[in-house]
C-alpha cells in the first residue's frame, strides 16, 4: 500500500535570504503583508507552519509610507507605560513626525502569529528611516511590491 509522507524542513536545511523593501509611496498595510509573509517563509515551497523558515526583510525610507482614505487623523497608535493611568495615543499623523519605524513594526507584527514563533519571526524584521541601512554586509537583494 502506497502511504504519502509529509514534507517537514529540519534547521540544517533553512535557506535564508535578505531582501531589501524600499517604501516609498507603498501603501502600510500592502507592504506589511507582503514582509510578514518573507518572515514566514510562505512563499517557500519548504513553507514549514511551526518552524521559524522566513527570511529577513530590511525596508528603508519608513518615512515616505502612505495610509489610505482618512488614516493620518483617523487611526490611533495605544501603548500604556506601565503606571496607574499611562494610557498613552498618538494618531498617525504624529506618529509619523516622531516614530515613522514603528508605523511599520506594528503592522507587520499584527500579520503574524501570536506566539513566540512569531516574536522570533519580527526579530527578523528590520525597519530604517531614510535610505541607508546597516546590513550591506549581508547584501540583500532587492524586492519590488507590484
Amino acid at each position: 500500500m502506497y502511504t504519502q509522507k509529509t514534507f517537514t524542513l529540519k534547521k540544517e536545511e533553512i535557506d535564508r535570504k535578505w531582501w531589501v523593501i524600499d517604501a516609498t509611496d507603498l501603501v502600510v498595510g500592502r507592504l506589511a503583508s507582503e514582509a510578514a509573509n518573507l518572515l514566514r517563509g510562505k512563499g517557500k515551497p519548504t513553507f514549514t507552519p511551526n518552524q521559524e523558515c522566513g527570511d529577513f526583510v530590511v525596508i528603508t525610507n519608513a518615512e515616505k509610507v502612505r495610509f489610505t482614505g482618512n488614516k493620518w487623523n483617523d487611526k490611533k497608535y495605544h501603548w500604556h507605560t506601565g503606571h496607574i493611568g499611562g494610557l498613552k495615543t498618538r494618531t498617525a499623523k504624529v506618529q509619523l513626525e516622531r516614530h515613522p519605524e514603528k508605523i511599520l513594526m506594528d503592522a507587520v507584527k499584527g500579520m503574524l502569529p501570536k506566539t513566540s514563533l512569531g516574536r522570533k519571526q519580527l526579530t527578523k524584521l528590520k525597519v530604517f528611516v531614510g535610505n541607508e541601512h546597516s546590513h550591506e554586509a549581508q547584501q540583500p537583494q532587492e524586492y519590488k511590491i507590484k
